[in-house]
């Protein structure tokens, strides 16, 4: 009887969701199970690092792995995950384009530390203590991984073969993405796996969508109602639908919430904020400064709206300091 093909799941720095969207698959992780050998999977199983670490290099398929890279133990694992792998897929918004923890890119780690262990409302550190890399006492040394100076996307630590969008992928696009991968008929390496046309084209209210949108205002979805039969954008919320992948089924407008554009650009689209924020300010009807300056106050946090899921890729950049 021919072996199994091998397949490992990894969680860098990300929510957890990633996970609980394989588990999501339902009674369908049993056909999973039977198609492949889970070789590591330490979030739901007893996997060490050794047990990778002694395997041949290529000994593993696929390794679906999702979070962003911020600490020194994560790229550790992203390059053995990368050696020991035939495939890896950058599984969801934070692996794929940097996610949410890419927003921390707005300040420095010092920045960072500074408010969490000191400054930060909930906290009670009256000699400012932080973690140390390295303890000793009696002997003995503990170490933990060093924060990197900022997130970056699996991509911008090691090459990746293919990508699965969202937060989290669907379950129907991870089921779909393991049939690809077993079948052998793999599409061309650094491949997104889900459909090349935007969110609006799938979205229940397309037909709603006026041909031309002049925004007078914005609002925000839990100052305003959303009419539940028309264009969410057209109503004047902050919807990503335009510059967005499709492929998610367009949950959060089914749930009557605009898109937050997790599953990211199309492929042609260089960087997703830009795209948005430049179709937005081109369509807002005030043509005077003050009226367009009134209107822009109903979107208080930029970075945020439009590059939620995507600030360790885009073209913004920061100068990064080496303290």
């Amino acid at each position: 009887m021919s072996e199994k093909p091998k397949v490992g799941f990894y969680w860098c720095a990300s929510c957890g969701g990633c996970e609980e969207s394989v588990v999501d698959l339902a009674e369908g992780i049993l056909d999973v199970v039977k198609a492949v050998d889970i070789v590591f999977w330490p979030v739901a199983m007893d996997f060490k690092r050794k047990d990778v670490e002694a395997m041949p290099d290529g000994a593993i398929l696929a390794t679906l792995l999702n979070g962003a890279v911020r600490s020194g133990e994560q790229e550790e694992m992203v390059r053995l995950l990368r050696r020991k792998s035939k495939l890896l897929i950058a599984y969801g918004s934070c692996a794929h384009t940097g996610g949410i923890p890419g927003l921390a890119n707005q300040f420095s780690r010092e920045e960072i530390l500074k408010f969490v262990y000191q400054e930060s409302p909930s906290t009670a550190n009256e000699k400012n203590t932080r973690p140390q890399t390295r303890f000793a006492e009696e002997g003995r040394e503990t170490h933990l991984p060093e924060l990197h100076q900022v997130v970056r996307s699996l991509d911008q630590v090691v090459e990746v073969d293919y990508y699965l969008p969202g937060c989290p992928p669907t379950p129907n696009l991870l089921k779909n993405a393991l049939g690809v991968l077993l079948s052998g008929k793999l599409p061309p390496k650094g491949a997104v796996l889900a459909p090349e046309t935007a969110l609006c084209n799938e979205c229940p209210r397309k037909d709603s969508k006026p041909q031309d949108v002049a925004f007078k205002e914005f609002k925000r979805p839990h100052l305003a109602r959303i009419e539940t039969d028309k264009c969410i954008l057209a109503q004047g919320f902050m919807c990503m639908g335009p510059a967005t992948r499709a492929g998610c089924g367009a949950q959060c407008v089914q749930g009557n919430m605009p898109c937050t554009g997790c599953f990211g650009a199309t492929s042609r689209v260089r960087d997703q904020g830009a795209k948005m924020l430049s179709s937005v300010c081109s369509n807002i009807d005030p043509k005077e400064e003050p009226e367009i300056d009134k209107v822009l106050e109903g979107i208080p946090d930029p970075v945020g709206t439009f590059y939620r899921y995507g600030l360790a890729r885009s073209l913004l950049r920061r100068k990064v300091s080496t303290v």
